[in-house]
């Protein structure tokens, strides 16, 4: 890349790092009169906004969580079409890293964000090679969710079940196939964003492992009685 590209490239991931960073489940709790950093889990993202403000608040912080994502690096992907693999992974693998990190580390709010999983998902939806492994993976996240009603079993559970696809498996449109040559090929740069986003998740959810070993993790859609509030 030449300095003029370089520098555009730097200002596509800031600008990508400032959309990643605005935090819409804080911003809706807020306009339900609740400060969802004060409650619950203390978590600025969809689920602690879903389960403090209810649907009408989470589920427009989720899709939104999910579109500032998606939008990083479906741009990217159009931006940098013309580019050859595995150059063109890593430019669009920057810009859906950039917001990432703007999510979990948000500028607005002391750098202090949310778990990562919905605006993971929306990075994978826009990467036109991961697209069927990233709806897989939704599909998961909401079977699982739906037999455990346990957040964070469901996003470890899919954010897993990704990796585990990326490592065998190779997309071209929607065709999926198993892919002989093995995942370090021209698409290293998409194996390995996706193990060390698998790892962020994890490393994220840390407190809810914690809590699921205590048998203290909440259900979604239980409320907390007194005695577990003082517990915590």
């Amino acid at each position: 890349m030449d300095l003029g590209s370089t520098v555009q490239f730097a200002a596509y991931c800031l600008a990508a790092y400032l959309l990643g960073a605005v935090p819409f489940g804080y911003l809706l709790g807020r306009l339900r009169g609740v400060d969802i950093r004060q409650a619950g889990s203390k978590n600025i993202g969809a689920t602690n906004c879903w389960r403090l403000c209810g649907w009408r608040f989470g589920l427009p912080a989720f899709l939104l969580d999910v579109t500032k994502g998606f939008a990083a690096t479906f741009l990217a992907s159009r931006l940098y079409g013309d580019v050859g693999e595995p150059s063109r992974h890593l430019l669009v693998i920057g810009g859906g890293a950039a917001a990432i990190l703007g999510h979990v580390f948000p500028l607005y709010l002391g750098f202090r964000g949310g778990k990562a999983v919905a605006t993971s998902l929306g990075v994978f939806l826009g990467i036109p090679e991961m697209l069927p492994l990233g709806v897989a993976a939704f599909v998961l996240w909401t079977l699982v969710f739906l037999a455990t009603r346990y957040v964070s079993v469901a996003s470890t559970v899919a954010a897993t079940g990704l990796l585990a696809a990326a490592l065998l498996l190779r997309v071209d449109g929607w065709s999926v196939s198993v892919d002989p040559a093995g995942p370090w090929t021209a698409r290293w740069p998409l194996t390995t964003f996706t193990m060390l986003l698998v790892l962020v998740i994890m490393y994220r959810h840390r407190e809810n492992y914690r809590r699921l070993l205590h048998g203290t993790e909440l259900k979604f859609g239980r409320k907390k009685n007194a005695a577990e509030s003082a517990g915590k």
